[in-house]
């Protein structure tokens, strides 16, 4: 690539002013809209059961098509395309009746019914999960390429020091969300037999490890080939594989602390406002923005700084995974409102999405904190903002299981729950969360192909959705082919 057309990306894909948070709320309306029109059409009609090729092309077009669409042609009117969504789920959920289960989806229990197999999981596979995870994985991967055509619009670009834009979300929701998961291991584990810490960081290097060598290759190649790249992003050699390599054994640092402040939440919000202290109180916001890069630190600090903020998004995204991983608890027999909020999944959520939402208004009002967003600090408003996002977006999609999957609670054996759950999952969207961090980097080779081999820039609306388009598809046979042969790809 030319010095002056990668002078041009550079500046291209920087992005100046970002989306205001109205903007970028109203377009990521598409994914819980997404799968409430996938979850009516399954409730109501059984389109995707059995999963014919027809139904794995409705599939496609409603959990990628629709992300890919509110991106680039419907970035300008992302109202109509959510009322292209909204109104077919709402008319067939008005004239058609919710169906159970065909018996073709119903495989003939085990011979051997012993306890393991009848006894319900304290950790049950939840779909709204599985969807917003998926769905997240599916827009992050058609941003990381669409950013380079001019059919994606400049205000959904990363912004330059201060502000917000759906990429600047992408990457703040990619580590709440792995936060959410995460603490599936901790609360399989008694505390009273939680390993030393030794054992932890031993473990948690494990997980580090290959995303470490997967940095390294990233910096090596974009080196190499002279690739676009944005300095103030993450730094002349740090990327993102090394802020989520570097994660786990800061993870297994903060579960000493845990002990002692039994909040996941908390830990996360005094994390992060000691780091807003520090950059408000002392030169580290000076330095970060407008230092001289003379040293192996300064040159990467925007990586290392930014990664206590994103260290407290990740805690914080263990604060909602307590909530949401457990079991769901019996109501009483006539539940109040204070109930239904304190003893329901949906309601805890609710909840926690109301008091992050009002921290982060907090964080910018001028009547509050009157701070700035900033993706490239990770600062105390970003963490907020990030927070508050997501659990609004899993309580939709929480919301939207509840209504129209109210059996999934009702399962009373394992083998009938993880039916009930198998029916209640988009094939697409569970096979780019089960191998999501594999799409992720094939997403990232596939999009420096694709900036190698075309100008991207030059190019009009049919040709750059046709490349769009073939590329998600790609990537989506590839998710679906690993989950049909049932590999899953641990890094």
């Amino acid at each position: 690539m030319g010095r002056d057309a990668k002078d041009a990306k550079e500046a291209h894909v920087s992005g100046l002013t970002g989306s205001t948070v109205a903007d970028v709320n109203t377009v990521s309306l598409v994914l819980p809209l997404s799968v409430l029109l996938w979850s009516v059409l399954q409730s109501r009609l059984r389109l995707f059961n059995p999963y014919t090729p027809i139904a794995g092309l409705i599939d496609f077009l409603i959990n990628c098509g629709a992300c890919l669409a509110a991106l680039t042609v419907y970035s300008s009117s992302p109202w109509m395309l959510n009322l292209l969504l909204l109104l077919p789920a709402l008319g067939i959920a008005v004239t058609s009746a919710p169906r159970s289960m065909s018996k073709s989806a119903v495989r003939p229990p085990p011979k051997n019914t012993g306890s393991k197999q009848t006894t319900l999981d304290p950790l049950p596979v939840k779909p709204f999960i599985t969807h917003y995870r998926g769905a997240m994985m599916v827009i992050t991967c058609v941003a990381i390429l669409a950013v380079d055509f001019k059919i994606f619009p400049r205000r959904f670009g990363k912004v330059e020091n201060w502000g917000t834009s759906i990429m600047d979300m992408g990457v703040g929701s990619f580590v709440f969300t792995s936060g959410v998961v995460s603490v599936r291991s901790s609360l399989k584990t008694n505390a009273g037999k939680r390993p030393n810490l030794a054992a932890r960081l031993l473990d948690s290097l494990r997980h580090s490890l290959p995303l470490l060598v997967l940095g390294v290759i990233r910096f090596i190649s974009v080196k190499g080939l002279d690739y676009a790249e944005h300095v103030t992003e993450y730094g002349v050699h740090w990327n993102f594989f090394f802020t989520l390599g570097f994660l786990p054994p800061f993870v297994a640092l903060f579960q000493s602390a845990f002990n002692i402040v039994p909040s996941y939440a908390a830990l996360s919000c005094v994390l992060a406002a000691v780091y807003e202290l520090a950059l408000d109180k002392t030169n580290l916001g000076a330095f970060i923005l407008v230092g001289p890069r003379t040293n192996i630190v300064s040159q990467n600090r925007e990586g290392i700084f930014s990664f206590i903020g994103y260290l407290a998004i990740f805690l914080a995204g263990q604060s909602v995974g307590m909530i949401v991983l457990p079991r769901q608890a019996v109501l009483p027999k006539n539940p109040t409102l204070v109930d239904r909020v304190k003893g329901t999944i949906l309601g805890k959520l609710a909840f926690s999405a109301l008091v992050w939402t009002v921290l982060f208004y907090v964080s910018i009002s001028y009547y509050g904190f009157g701070l700035n967003v900033s993706r490239r600090l990770a600062n105390l408003p970003y963490f907020l903002w990030v927070s508050s996002y997501n659990c609004v977006q899993l309580a939709l999609c929480c919301a939207v299981e509840t209504f129209c999957f109210p059996a999934l609670q009702k399962a009373s054996q394992k083998e009938d729950e993880s039916q009930r759950t198998r029916y209640a999952t988009s094939t697409l969207l569970l096979a780019f969360n089960r191998n999501g961090l594999a799409i992720f980097l094939v997403a990232n080779l596939l999009t420096g192909l694709v900036n190698l081999t075309v100008p991207t820039l030059g190019m009009g609306i049919m040709e750059s959705m046709a490349i769009l388009a073939a590329y998600i598809a790609t990537l989506s046979a590839l998710a679906i082919g690993l989950d049909k042969l049932n590999i899953s790809i641990k890094l």
